[in-house]
């Protein structure tokens, strides 16, 4: 190789036909092959990311429920006398600040569950790309133009971040109505 520059001559696996760079197949297969590798390696790498990320989730949402039970189960078991329809403000601001502290958490995991989601999703789509050009490299000739062995880096398209906004909303959605069951519940065990 150093003596091909040397000498000013094209490495072995570049040949220039007529202003357009051609690389061999050999070259191209195994430069094809080490693209593959790369995105499969790290789609798995994401899944893993992700299924991690959504233990995590599901942790959190059984710790959150058990905070709420337990903050429940102590509003209606205290005695008549202790907690009455005007001490209500105190479970319902521990419910708020619960609530608060879970959609945080929530938000964060969601955040980095979908970006892995996004990144895998791109990891595919490179791959499946680069698979394409290599099983069209099998039936190519001895050369094959440079152009046709790169692999740009693709991105689902737009509507694909839909996906995310539908996963926000159902759980926003979950976290409204166990707040309005929440509270609803405490004002029925104090106040009736």
């Amino acid at each position: 190789m150093r003596e091909a520059a040397a000498t000013g001559d094209a490495p072995p696996s570049y040949i220039g036909a007529g202003g357009v760079d051609v690389v061999s197949r050999d070259a191209a297969a195994q430069a094809l092959g080490a693209v593959v590798q790369l995105h499969f390696d790290k789609t798995v790498e994401k899944k893993r990311a992700a299924d991690a990320q959504k233990q995590e989730l599901w942790r959190l949402y059984l710790a959150f429920l058990l905070v709420l039970s337990v903050l429940l189960s102590g509003v209606a078991t205290s005695p008549p006398g202790r907690l009455q329809c005007r001490h209500l403000w105190a479970p319902a601001g521990l419910l708020s600040l619960a609530h608060l502290a879970f959609y945080a958490a929530v938000a964060h995991h969601l955040r980095c569950l979908n970006g892995f989601r996004y990144q895998r999703r791109c990891h595919k789509l490179t791959l499946a790309l680069a698979a394409d050009r290599l099983r069209m490299l099998k039936s190519a000739g001895e050369v094959v133009a440079a152009a046709d062995v790169e692999v740009p880096y693709q991105e689902p398209h737009q509507g694909y971040l839909g996906k995310f906004r539908r996963s926000w909303a159902v759980h926003f959605a979950f976290l409204i109505a166990t707040f309005a069951f929440s509270v609803a519940a405490a004002v029925a065990i104090l106040c009736f």
